[in-house]
């Protein structure tokens, strides 16, 4: 049984990925967009230019020596069970999954970790260029968090390859612009997170934010009480309100962003506070 996956696939999956969101969500678009595409689409690639560098100079030293050690020393809960090579990849991609949750958890909830991921959020519209946006403090970040994943689980080296990997696809998929038929992705949901799932994470009302934590899994939504469901799409407005302006959202300034101190992330210009009330327990998704 192989130990990885051929180094070039992976970023394979991921430019085809992103070339292909981005011209369905251009043929058949959900929300319409405030910005210039094409300006947004350069600013976040860029941001992304900086974290895959950051990613790549800490990922391959550290991540892939980490895996092999975990296995050679029978390290990590997986290592102390007997089960077959394909039973052992589909538990570390289920455990994988289930503790991203908690570290997208923590970038909402610890307000350390949020100055770097509230880069991500106030880009002020949503589409396949925002899943690969993200600040390269949080990367770095990340990849910290991912060592203590495999260490506790005991991932060998293929199922983090694959579960990356698919990670990514859904990552661009979710983020991406993509109007689906309601009734397909009303039973995709139950499943893996959909753009009308995600894009209700990227409200602009704190409370709507602060639900929809998954990144592939769907369930672990489910699971902890987070699923919100029920906001109709032509309500959500995308962004965090403090950075609705913008002249706040260029590429300096977001690069710049997490390194300066911010108290009213989610204050209107009206001083009103962006929450909005919701009945509980609702998990049909609207249009």
């Amino acid at each position: 049984m192989r130990t990885d996956l051929p180094v070039w696939l992976t970023p394979a999956v991921i430019a085809g990925g992103f070339l292909l969101f981005l011209w369905v969500e251009t043929v058949s678009p959900l929300r319409a967009q405030r910005e210039s595409k094409l300006r947004r689409v350069g600013r976040n690639l860029a941001t992304a230019g900086v974290g895959l560098a950051t990613v790549e100079l800490l990922q391959i030293p550290i991540l892939i020596p980490i895996s092999r050690w975990t296995m050679t020393r029978g390290i990590g809960l997986l290592n102390q069970l007997e089960m077959a090579g394909w039973i052992r990849v589909a538990v570390s991609f289920v455990l994988l999954d289930y503790t991203l949750w908690f570290w997208h958890w923590i970038n909402h909830r610890a307000p350390f970790f949020w100055r770097f991921h509230a880069v991500h959020h106030v880009d002020r519209d949503l589409d396949a260029s925002t899943a690969l946006r993200f600040h390269f403090g949080e990367l770095g970040l990340s990849v910290g968090f991912r060592a203590l994943q495999i260490i506790a689980i005991g991932a060998d080296p293929l199922s983090v390859a694959i579960w990356q990997m698919l990670l990514f696809v859904s990552i661009l998929f979710h983020h991406s612009n993509t109007r689906l038929p309601l009734a397909l992705e009303r039973v995709l949901v139950r499943i893996v997170v959909t753009p009308r799932m995600h894009g209700i994470h990227h409200s602009d009302y704190e409370n709507e934010t602060n639900t929809n934590w998954s990144s592939l899994l769907s369930v672990w939504d489910y699971l902890h009480g987070t699923i919100r469901l029920d906001v109709p799409q032509k309500s959500v407005s995308i962004g965090v309100p403090a950075f609705d302006d913008p002249k706040k959202v260029t590429l300096g300034r977001i690069l710049a962003m997490p390194f300066r101190r911010w108290k009213e992330y989610w204050r209107r210009p009206d001083g009103s506070l962006a929450v909005r009330p919701h009945v509980d327990g609702r998990t049909r998704l609207e249009p």
